[in-house]
């Protein structure tokens, strides 16, 4: 059986993200609240250390594009597929995710969420809706199973279906 490692925004990206996002927004942070103001995002995922939002908490709404920096590193031209879209990520440096654990981020049985397969081009070479099973380990585990079964495969993004949300990235080995 194979092990994939949810990755969150890489640390080089949340530097850039933190003063201005990828729309060309400059950030502003905001303490997160239970009451909701002036953002309802306590319990919504961080996209830096791959957990939910606590209130206190020093937090910004920002546009981010996955396939972006990727890109830039390996050479690869997404062309139109260099989409953008709202993340949240703590204003601050963060540590990032704690730790390599057996769960995946943000796996609420019943959550539907879509497996975006991406080639070495950065395009999309297919995708998955999937609903999260009561054991989300091992429907996240075969529905990556069956992704990187395509061998033209090197990345995947997980998003939220109700937002499209990026929720987090998995590579290829």
């Amino acid at each position: 059986m194979t092990t994939y490692t949810p990755l969150p925004i890489p640390p080089a990206a949340l530097k850039e993200i933190r003063g201005t996002d990828d729309a060309g927004r400059p950030v502003e942070p905001y303490r997160a609240r239970e009451d909701g103001r002036p953002v309802d995002c306590v319990g919504s995922p961080l996209r830096c250390c791959l957990r939910a939002i606590e209130p206190g908490e020093l937090v910004a709404l920002v546009s981010y594009a996955p396939l972006r920096r990727w890109a830039e590193r390996t050479g690869a031209r997404p062309g139109a597929y260099d989409e953008q879209g709202p993340v949240f990520i703590h204003a601050e440096e963060c540590d990032g995710p704690a730790g390599r654990t057996a769960e995946y981020p943000f796996a609420r049985p019943g959550a539907l969420r879509t497996l975006r397969r991406y080639n070495a081009e950065g395009q999309i070479v297919g995708g998955r809706l999937f609903e999260i099973p009561e054991d989300a380990g091992a429907g996240f585990d075969a529905a990556l199973d069956e992704a990187f079964a395509d061998p033209r495969v090197v990345l995947v993004h997980v998003r939220a279906v109700e937002y499209g949300c990026f929720q987090f990235e998995v590579r290829r080995g």
